[in-house]
């Protein structure tokens, strides 16, 4: 996907154009109404909380690239981190010790990408 979006609602509209589904029949799916489906595309109203994300990302068949985008951006428009972190981040005493870490010693995106790595060739 090479479109960079800069609201949720952005994102929402345009994978659901996509799918050419209307705002009526993405609404019924989701079990909202129509104005407010709208009113979250207009970036009037927060993304949905997420459960109702996954149903979203099931709905337009979202890859595994495009859901991290929605949690991404859904966690942007409440000005809180994607919701699909905070339960692993609270489970995990660990990852709060990294980020703290990281925080305090400044890593740079080069530090993170690093580890990422290191992560992946597990």
């Amino acid at each position: 996907m090479s479109k960079n979006f800069k609201t949720f609602g952005d994102f929402l509209e345009f994978k659901r154009k996509e799918k050419d589904l209307s705002i009526r029949k993405l609404a019924e799916l989701l079990k909202i109404t129509p104005a407010y489906l709208s009113d979250i595309e207009k970036g009037r109203r927060y993304a949905p909380d997420k459960e109702r994300l996954e149903n979203i990302s099931k709905i337009l068949l979202l890859t595994e690239d495009e859901i991290n985008i929605m949690f991404d951006l859904a966690g942007e428009t409440k000005g809180e981190i994607p919701p699909d972190l905070p339960e692993y981040i609270i489970e995990k005493d660990i990852v709060k010790v990294a980020l703290r870490t990281a925080n305090k010693s400044n890593a740079s995106d080069e530090d993170w990408e690093q580890f990422i790595e290191q992560l992946k060739r597990k």
